[in-house]
């Protein structure tokens, strides 16, 4: 490798006439890992073919050229320069595999011990640890110093990848697509094998209760939730499952009442907060998330505390279980807010 081929403003502040872009890796024919779009339950949706020690690895000087330079021809290639003497590494470290091993050999991960390896730290021009290079082609193609976090790493390993969708994301996507369609089956069996794949994948978990709420299956969501620890609790992807969860519940009641009855009642006693209440949750069963969120929001209108403010708190689960970019939810919150600052 020549001294030449470094990044420009990266650690130790030289330059070189190397340019530095962002392409599409090129990976090998055959190469390029996809998730499987049909037969989800018997031929796997999250492609765990490829094994974890070809995905992250040691290396050495003697190695680098093997391991990274040539190795970058036909896939991405993340050097971590690290050190057990290096606490930032304690975090950085482990998030850097689980996000490599999550783009299911989208990308390849070596590690390079800098106190085993003085010289070649030398030669990349590293002096602060840790310091991770992306290798494209034979060459660094980007460089961070110091620690990331999950989001900012996910970032600079999607720029690697660019064009190309990992097994796990597909995966998500064709399970969120089910889910979308009414078909819980489907996607609680695409979830469940995410989640056996990656166990951390919030996303995943939320989505896997959303199905499991809609199916019915709502004993066997309880027990999943139960079991989560307080920051996974406080996930708002997490917080929103949970709302769908406990509407879904409701409508397993509420879905029984007659909308006609329920209606006719309302209309000879207009504030009968009760009727219109169960009105709401009987439409929401139904779909009509709508005319249930315009029901809730009368209530809060003319008597905002009612029911211990059952009202608005039905109506944030609502918005939570719809999501926050739901045109309802971006309405209805518009008119709550109205309603409790008037």
């Amino acid at each position: 490798m020549s001294n030449n081929d470094t990044i420009p403003g990266q650690p130790g502040g030289y330059s070189t006439t190397m340019n530095v872009t962002h392409t599409a890796p090129n990976y090998a024919p055959g190469t390029t890992p996809t998730a499987t779009v049909g037969g989800a339950a018997d031929q796997g949706l999250v492609g765990a073919s490829t094994n974890s020690a070809e995905l992250v690895r040691d290396s050495n000087a003697e190695r680098f050229t093997h391991d990274v330079i040539d190795a970058s021809a036909h896939v991405p290639v993340i050097v971590d320069f690290w050190s057990p003497r290096a606490d930032p590494n304690l975090v950085l470290s482990p998030l850097l595999e689980k996000l490599v091993k999550r783009a299911g050999g989208l990308v390849h991960l070596v590690k390079v011990n800098v106190d085993e390896n003085p010289q070649l730290a030398q030669q990349l021009r590293v002096q602060s640890i840790p310091t991770v290079f992306a290798f494209k082609d034979g060459k660094p193609v980007d460089a961070f110093q110091g620690s990331l976090g999950e989001t900012q790493l996910q970032a600079f390993i999607d720029k690697l990848t660019a064009g190309h969708q990992s097994p796990v994301a597909a995966a998500l996507e064709q399970a969120n697509e089910a889910l979308s369609n009414g078909d819980a089956e489907m996607a609680e069996n695409i979830y469940s094998q995410i989640m056996a794949h990656d166990p951390s994948i919030i996303t995943a978990l939320a989505g896997l209760i959303r199905a499991q709420a809609l199916a019915g299956k709502f004993k066997d969501a309880r027990e999943m939730i139960d079991a989560l620890d307080a920051p996974t609790l406080k996930k708002p992807e997490v917080v929103a499952a949970i709302s769908a969860l406990d509407l879904a519940e409701q409508g397993e009641t509420a879905g029984g009442d007659d909308t006609a009855e329920l209606e006719a009642k309302l209309a000879k006693k207009e504030n009968d907060h009760k009727t219109r209440f169960e009105l709401a949750q009987a439409l929401y069963a139904t779909g009509k998330a709508a005319e249930a969120i315009e029901h809730l929001l009368y209530i809060a209108r003319t008597k905002r505390n009612w029911n211990d403010e059952a009202a608005r708190k039905q109506l944030i689960k609502i918005f939570e279980a719809l999501g926050s970019e739901d045109p309802l939810t971006i309405e209805g919150r518009q008119q709550l807010s109205i309603i409790l600052f008037s």
